[in-house]
């Protein structure tokens, strides 16, 4: 049996083992798949220790996503654009580093919630390393806009200037919150970490055009602070990140085992799970 796991710290609360395992499932693949709590000193040592017992691959969480960038002997182009790893594939040739997190928003938006990115005008709140990480393939779906904001304005103009080459024919722009005012979106997403800390990032009202999408990578039983706040400022629909979550693993999936599996399944089991709880 092919064994793969999630490592990070801390590790307990992820629903990875479960999502891969009913992945494993559907897909009748005899494969394995487990939760490995690695020290804050020693997350390179727990991955070679994995990959020495027969270990095929490997998801990583916070805080060793830069560390296993590193660790890659190659990357794929989205991961080289993410600078940062959260997928690992274990061969004869050495250790890949790939990052799904952007592939599993785009899936998340374009597919479970049948928002067309294409043309469309798109805000994107924060500039760390979970905006840095979707940039690319939200690009790659040619919105006609797309506006990194951030608290800190030049965080933003760097984001814009790195992925300038990228753009193609969207228009790619950076600006602090409050030059948002008098400006509309089709579709806004909040990758700051505001929902966690029970925050709103301060923005202008009247951020929403007609039909728009407010989505926040966060995820809970409930609407985050952020969803909240864009269902009061007229935003016709609210999703959360847990669709996020499940697309990614499907994509690390895929990655090692060549299938792709049905993520909206396992999304609506941990939906309900949510709801129980």
């Amino acid at each position: 049996m092919d064994r793969y796991a999630v490592t990070g710290h801390p590790i307990a609360h992820s629903k990875s083992p479960q999502i891969h395992t009913t992945f494993a499932r559907q897909t009748a693949q005899d494969m394995s798949y487990e939760a490995i709590l690695a020290p804050l000193d020693g997350f390179v040592a727990t991955v070679q220790a994995f990959r020495a017992e027969g270990g095929r691959g490997m998801n990583v969480t916070v805080p060793f996503k830069l560390e296993a960038f590193a660790l890659a002997d190659r990357h794929t182009p989205r991961a080289k654009a993410a600078g940062a790893v959260n997928t690992l594939a274990f061969d004869a040739a050495g250790i890949l580093g790939d990052n799904t997190d952007g592939a599993g928003l785009v899936r998340d938006l374009t597919v479970n919630l049948g928002c067309t990115l294409a043309g469309r005008r798109v805000l994107l709140l924060g500039a760390g390393g979970a905006t840095r990480g979707v940039l690319l393939p939200l690009l790659t779906e040619h919105p006609a806009l797309l506006t990194i904001a951030n608290r800190t304005v030049s965080k933003a103009e760097e984001l814009a200037t790195l992925f300038a080459a990228d753009a193609g024919d969207t228009r790619l722009s950076a600006c602090g919150f409050e030059s948002l005012a008098g400006q509309q979106f089709d579709v806004v997403i909040n990758a700051t970490a505001s929902s966690l800390a029970d925050e709103v990032p301060p923005l202008p009202p009247g951020l929403y055009a007609d039909g728009a999408l407010a989505y926040d990578m966060m995820y809970g039983r409930a609407d985050t602070p952020f969803m909240a706040a864009a269902r009061a400022d007229g935003a016709a629909r609210v999703a959360d990140g847990l669709g996020m979550l499940v697309e990614q693993a499907a994509e690390s999936f895929a990655l090692w085992r060549g299938v792709q599996p049905d993520g909206a399944a396992v999304l609506a089991d941990l939906r309900r799970q949510l709801g129980a709880t």
